[in-house]
């Protein structure tokens, strides 16, 4: 009888710490969080992932192109085609075997020479710039997204596949 008494009271005993414990924790936090609220401030501005912003496009698209650039994937481009001191642009887009998935996705700088007869090939003429495709690549980039996003973390070409059937957590591989 005195095993169970003696039980009760460490359980009591063990109750009573846990509030004192709970309620520090509330103090602590709460002026925490209430110190942080008043005297952060955000240098710029976050968009959610989630808005449905409409991008202005600012270029003609080819009828029918096989990779559908996206207004900042394009606007990178131009960057790239100046700082290449180029005057003209020849993208060069393919998969090959590998990464998490499957494939992964290769994306380069080519030549007008490199062009081979069984390419695709999407012109853009106003901004200088060819996206070719090989043919076997062709299957599994058709209707391909790219876009661009300037994260800091995460940043980088973006590749929307609607023939993927997964993809990797990086987006750079995916699986058919």
């Amino acid at each position: 009888m005195k095993k169970c008494h003696g039980f009760r009271v460490a359980i009591l005993l063990l109750g009573v710490v846990l509030d004192g414990v709970i309620a520090f924790l509330h103090a602590s936090v709460g002026s925490f969080h209430t110190s942080i609220r008043t005297t952060t401030t955000v240098p710029f501005t976050l968009q959610s992932t989630t808005d449905a912003t409409v991008e202005e496009v600012d270029f003609e698209a080819p009828e029918d192109a096989v990779i559908n650039i996206k207004p900042k994937a394009m606007q990178r481009l131009r960057e790239l085609r100046e700082r290449e001191k180029s005057d003209s642009l020849v993208l060069r887009m393919g998969v090959r075997n590998g990464g998490c998935s499957g494939l992964s996705y290769v994306m380069d700088f080519s030549t007008e020479d490199d062009i081979q007869e069984d390419d695709a090939v999407d012109e853009y003429p106003g901004e200088k710039l060819k996206c070719v495709v090989d043919a076997k690549s062709m299957l599994y980039l058709y209707g391909l997204e790219l876009d661009y996003s300037d994260e800091l973390i995460g940043g980088g070409f973006k590749f929307y596949n609607p023939n993927a059937e997964e993809s990797c957590g990086c987006g750079s591989s995916f699986g058919v």
